[in-house]
């Protein structure tokens, strides 16, 4: 069996005698002799270089993406007989790390403060006689009520920080119940808990059923002082209600980590919308753990077992 392995990220797996793994290049075409791999590993694959692979790879049985959202790889058109595996759980750390990161921004103005740098100015308003609470809008993360809409293992991974600042933790997936520890409710009552929500956190994947489900109705529902983040997918935002409610004063503000289309274009309105802070889909990156899952999954193909993170 041959398993190809990505050069855009260091990877050394320990595979089962017999498997032999090899390297390509991921923005390059693939050397008509790999065109027999029974496995392939994705990373940082371009859509052309990811469809050609998806052409060419007839005896492809496993298509295992580091990626934690397989939407791209879905729609590059892999084998329908070949199994699709995320990476699901490899970028927990480093997600809810941005996340925070983001939300303390958020909530201390960073990007105000940036600005006024960038200026060369002393923002007096953003320093003294600050507020004791968010009742007139977020300035702290101590007591917030934090939503975050797609409590999976990221969210798992970043409860736990935003508590240890204070912040309240209501959980939103589809179905209700406790998960390490905290409330979660089930996505169509999601209504009931914006409208005391001071930071929404997306972090849902890009399937049909959340394209732009974050819209007009939901940022209506929200306190006019509420933060949008998102380190989702961009196509779960419809963007145009985003720009709209950033604009009219709806909500106070977005942190975005993902956009509908990436880069964002040149010229695009969210890059002058007012209280938005942009960083270039830098949350992940980094799949912590990637060999142990390869290795995982290579050793259960061959046994004929379960896959882990299989969709």
């Amino acid at each position: 069996m041959k398993v190809l392995l990505p050069t855009s990220v260091p990877l050394d797996p320990t595979l089962p005698e017999g498997v032999e793994g090899v390297a390509y290049d991921p923005e390059a075409e693939l050397p008509a002799e790999h065109e027999d791999a029974e496995v392939v590993v994705l990373w940082l694959n371009p859509a052309d270089r990811m469809a050609e692979l998806a052409e060419r790879l007839t005896k492809v049985r496993l298509v295992q993406g580091l990626m934690a959202g397989t939407d791209a790889v879905v729609a590059a058109g892999f084998n329908p007989d070949a199994a699709i595996a995320s990476g699901r759980g490899l970028h927990d750390l480093t997600v809810a790390e941005h996340t925070l990161a983001l939300a303390l921004a958020a909530a201390r103005r960073l990007d105000k403060a940036l600005a006024a740098q960038s200026r060369g100015t002393w923002d007096t308003a953003l320093g003294y006689r600050q507020p004791l609470d968010n009742a007139q809008g977020l300035t702290t993360l101590r007591d917030a009520r934090v939503t975050i809409w797609g409590f999976g293992s990221i969210a798992k991974t970043l409860a736990p920080y935003l508590s240890v600042l204070g912040a309240k933790i209501t959980g939103v997936a589809s179905s209700a119940g406790e998960r390490a520890g905290y409330p979660v409710i089930a996505a169509d009552e999601v209504h009931t808990v914006l409208p005391q929500t001071d930071i929404l956190i997306n972090i849902l994947p890009a399937v049909p059923e959340t394209a732009k489900i974050i819209g007009a109705d939901v940022f209506r529902a929200l306190p006019k002082t509420a933060w949008l983040i998102n380190v989702g997918r961009g196509a779960t935002v419809d963007e145009a209600a985003l720009l709209t409610a950033l604009t009219d004063g709806e909500i106070a503000g977005a942190a975005l980590d993902v956009t509908a289309t990436e880069p964002l274009p040149d010229g695009d309105p969210l890059w002058q919308a007012p209280n938005l802070i942009i960083t270039p889909h830098t949350a992940g990156g980094r799949p912590l753990g990637a060999d142990a899952l390869i290795q995982e999954n290579v050793a259960a193909l061959l046994a004929n077992q379960p896959l882990k993170n299989r969709l």
